[in-house]
């Protein structure tokens, strides 16, 4: 009967004709608008894989532009660093270092803790928390945090043009766990997040934080309590050594949410090599050491000295890491104490010609700077290293890093200046003897020829060369440019 119906109701031709174009003419429409929102959506869905990767592919931390500069508390005040004396740090660097590059004032390690000893990593410290299970600085040390946290001291250190730094431990801390804390911003406590079968080996602190969507949470909420504090840069510890890959994404992804550009430092070293593509995922900075203190060798895992660096420094040399850097230690130079963190307070015991190797080989490395001693403390000696452009200009600037030779006895490292023009050669002496180095440029991996010769450390030109010939003391180092 429909079919009749519709066959009975048709129109003639000519009117059939048109209605059938207006047909076609819908049907075309519809096609068109189909396509459209199709086309649209597939380039929507092809604009998502494209963002999605890179995002992924750099994680939350910023990346810095060359290797992040600074003094960290940890050297010479231990865990016992309090406001004033971070101010008058700040008050010098701002003063006297700024000019050259340097920048941060990092807050070492249990600033959260009331009663704190220099060594740190007590069963018997006492906490301050937020409701939240959050640790903030407690105001007998820091007297103008209150209900703010440390947001006065690092608008203090902003005021100064300098960048506001803190050291934390991976985890939950053990205090949040056993109250239960609510975690800030979900519907999450504590406990939820914590994994108690995991804490720090050598820290009673925190417990383990799980992968699960309440770990991230945590993590999500300290990243927002830091950054409503203006923090630029978290020193992350128990995270690289042993390895807690789980935990620096988190943590990672964690900063990005917070829309503030914050450098993430992995410690302590040696962070495992073959994990050096996630960490310049997630990371900024990653230990290559324990920690390296004032001794030439130590046959101990703590502390390291200065000689016991190059064979790991040479393992990372080389690549082009975009803006992510594998990071020596702390420069344990000037005066360490009133409090120093390993060890009674002195003068660093590094002589002046092991400290100019020190800088030598984390600067030809180009590794991130961060000074140990207390800086109101620095003499002339001191002030000078640390502000002394041409050193910092291979330290900031250089490419194209290199080891030209390794041996116990000598090692020679090259790089490049930023314009291209050139090299740069540091040449140390491993040795307990004086020893006097012949090297031809092939031997160096650089042309034949004669290169105008400069001494960096010495400011000194030292004239057209064929080759380098240099007499070094024991454990002494030279640092050249190498110009057409």
């Amino acid at each position: 009967m429909l079919l009749f119906r519709e066959i009975r109701q048709r129109p003639n031709s000519s009117s059939r004709r048109a209605a059938i174009g207006r047909e076609k003419d819908k049907r075309m429409s519809l096609t068109r608008k189909t396509l459209y929102i199709g086309f649209a959506a597939l380039l929507a869905f092809a604009l998502l894989l494209c963002i999605q990767p890179t995002a992924a592919a750099q994680g939350g931390a910023a990346s810095a532009a060359t290797p992040p500069m600074g003094w960290n508390s940890w050297d010479s005040y231990g865990t016992t660093v309090n406001e004033a004396q971070v101010k008058a740090n700040a008050d010098w660097m701002a003063k006297n270092l700024k000019a050259f590059g340097w920048q941060y004032i990092v807050v070492d390690m249990e600033w959260f803790v009331t009663n704190p000893i220099p060594e740190g990593n007590s069963k018997d410290f006492k906490y301050s928390l937020d409701a939240n299970g959050r640790y903030t600085p407690p105001v007998n040390r820091f007297p103008s945090a209150g209900d703010a946290g440390f947001k006065p001291l690092a608008d203090y250190v902003h005021s100064l043009g300098l960048k506001f730094g803190i050291h934390i431990l991976q985890g939950i801390p053990k205090e949040a766990v056993k109250a239960n804390d609510p975690i800030d911003g979900s519907a999450f406590h504590s406990a939820d997040a914590a994994n108690t079968a995991g804490t720090c080996l050598w820290n009673y602190d925190n417990y383990d934080v799980k992968d699960t969507p309440a770990g991230q949470a945590y993590y999500d909420s300290i990243a927002r309590l830091y950054a409503r504090w203006g923090v630029d840069l978290i020193k992350v510890d128990c995270i690289a050594m042993p390895y807690k890959g789980s935990e620096i994404r988190m943590l990672s992804t964690a900063l990005g949410k917070t829309g503030r550009s914050i450098v993430l430092s992995l410690s302590p070293g040696p962070a495992p090599l073959e994990k050096q593509l996630e960490m310049q995922q997630y990371a900024t900075q990653w230990r290559i050491s324990n920690d390296i203190w004032d001794i030439w060798h130590s046959t101990e895992f703590y502390p390291q000295g200065l000689n016991d660096q190059f064979i790991k420094v040479a393992a990372w040399a080389g690549d082009d890491r975009k803006g992510r850097y594998p990071d020596a230690d702390m420069l344990p130079l000037g005066y360490l104490g009133p409090a120093a963190g390993w060890g009674t307070p002195r003068q660093t015991r590094l002589t002046h010609d092991e400290q100019r190797t020190f800088l030598t080989l984390w600067g030809i490395f180009r590794s991130p700077l961060m000074m140990g001693g207390d800086l109101p403390h620095n003499d002339d000696w001191t002030t000078a290293l640390l502000t002394n452009r041409e050193f910092l200009d291979v330290d900031q600037h250089a490419r194209d890093t290199k080891v030209a030779i390794t041996s116990d006895k000598d090692v020679v490292w090259t790089s490049k200046p930023e314009d291209g023009a050139g090299h740069y050669v540091a040449i140390f002496n491993r040795a307990e003897e004086p020893q006097t180095l012949h090297y031809t440029w092939t031997q160096l991996g650089i042309h034949e020829g004669s290169y105008r010769l400069r001494d960096l450390w010495e400011h000194k030109d030292l004239g057209p060369a064929t080759g380098i010939t240099v007499t070094l003391a024991p454990h002494a180092s030279v640092l050249y440019s190498a110009r057409p």
